[in-house]
């Protein structure tokens, strides 16, 4: 039996699906991060004049939330509210900007209960839940910084060892940028996926103005999940952890390089295909001028990388890639392959049997059972060995 890419693109939508966080689930996160925004909102803070802002930031901010992996177990999703005190940088320090957060946090029964000893550059709550999936709330102290090129610009707190100093963000300023990215595909996906996600959660929201934002995903979005968890089964060994390549990565990259395609196996394709063609900077060599031009992979004369954070291209996200001789840009690379590997070059695999481990060991083993009659029904799979086929594959980046 033959398959085209719509096919293989829908299933691949579905474990992306499978391992993003349920409506639900959602819910409840939302639910106990405004408690605790609210709780920090009624604190008396010295030095403090003006409105307390809190919001959250990273993947649960932009969509690409996916069910964490830890020694191959899925574990407590990681969500991540900033605290943004109205504090003047010049008049306050990181260490009493930490600590006013930490003591309003100790002032609750219920949080005190729950609060990690402090950590490097937040405080953490950990939520258990009976299903065994919970959530860590990481409560990140900041205060504005104008010496920011954005208006969104923060200095957040960082502690190593005894000493406490400033570090600069703009997670709303990215964030915003990355919406900008997104904003073709998600307008065009809007309305039909809320009423899909109304329909399948009912209880949980009574009509379809009540889905939020949130929930939608993109292809790009899809993407960026399935990017990850692959990233997390592939680097969950010892010996491979530290140089998996991180989360910031992966979504300014894959942001920068989406072409708002219409379904999840093309936009994927696209991704993996133009970062390939970056792969010839470890060797030292040149690449596509067209790649060049973007400048979003760049290895200087001096043997170190640039990843730039697009709202703050002083912050360098591969700072650390020339280490250990190139390790995590050797890794990044050879990562990449892997998912083209991986993913998108299943051509020649006729047993449903080899198929289903093959994508199980790529993208979890439960969400790719769960979904596989997608690809191959399993009267179909029990009597014939079928031959996959996808239309217009992605061809090599050199091609081009």
């Amino acid at each position: 039996m033959t398959m085209d890419i719509k096919k293989y693109s829908k299933f691949l939508e579905q474990v992306a699906s499978e391992i993003d966080i349920p409506p639900g689930k959602y819910q409840d996160a939302v639910d106990r991060y405004e408690a605790v925004g609210r709780w920090l909102e009624g604190g008396e803070y010295p030095g403090c004049q003006g409105e307390l802002l809190i919001y959250v930031q990273g993947s649960f901010r932009y969509g690409t939330v996916t069910k964490p992996m830890r020694d191959g177990v899925e574990c407590r999703y990681d969500i991540d509210l900033v605290s943004e005190l109205p504090a003047d940088i010049n008049l306050t320090t990181p260490q009493a900007l930490k600590s006013m957060v930490g003591d309003r946090l100790r002032e609750h029964g219920t949080y005190k209960r729950l609060l990690d000893p402090e950590g490097g550059r937040c405080w953490t709550l950990e939520y258990a839940e009976q299903d065994g999936v919970g959530f860590h709330l990481d409560v990140l102290p900041a205060v504005s910084d104008h010496r920011g090129l954005l208006g969104t610009a923060i200095a957040i707190t960082n502690k190593k060892g005894e000493t406490y100093t400033w570090s600069a963000s703009d997670p709303r300023g990215y964030g915003a940028w990355f919406d900008s990215k997104n904003a073709v595909a998600f307008n065009r996906i809007l309305l039909e996926q809320k009423q899909e996600i109304q329909r399948r959660a009912p209880l949980v929201f009574a009509s379809i103005n009540k889905v939020p934002n949130q929930l939608v995903r993109t292809p790009l979005q899809r993407s960026i999940q399935l990017m990850k968890r692959h990233r997390d089964l592939r680097f969950n060994h010892e010996d491979r952890i530290a140089y998996g390549p991180i989360s910031v990565i992966i979504t300014t990259l894959a942001a920068h390089l989406y072409g708002n395609e219409t379904d999840v196996y093309s936009a994927l394709a696209g991704i993996v295909r133009k970062l390939q063609g970056h792969a010839a900077l470890v060797e030292n060599r040149a690449i596509d001028g067209s790649l060049a031009a973007m400048g979003l992979i760049q290895r200087r004369p001096d043997g170190t990388w640039y990843i730039g954070n697009p709202v703050n291209p002083a912050e360098n996200f591969a700072d650390r890639w020339h280490e250990d001789n190139h390790a995590r840009a050797r890794a990044f690379f050879g990562w990449v392959d892997a998912l083209q590997k991986d993913l998108l070059n299943i051509l020649d695999e006729s047993s449903p049997r080899l198929l289903k481990e093959h994508l199980g060991r790529a993208l979890g083993t439960a969400a790719v059972a769960t979904h596989f009659d997608l690809l191959i029904p399993a009267a179909v799979a029990l009597d014939t060995p079928p031959r996959i086929h996808i239309s217009s594959p992605a061809k090599p980046w050199r091609d081009e």
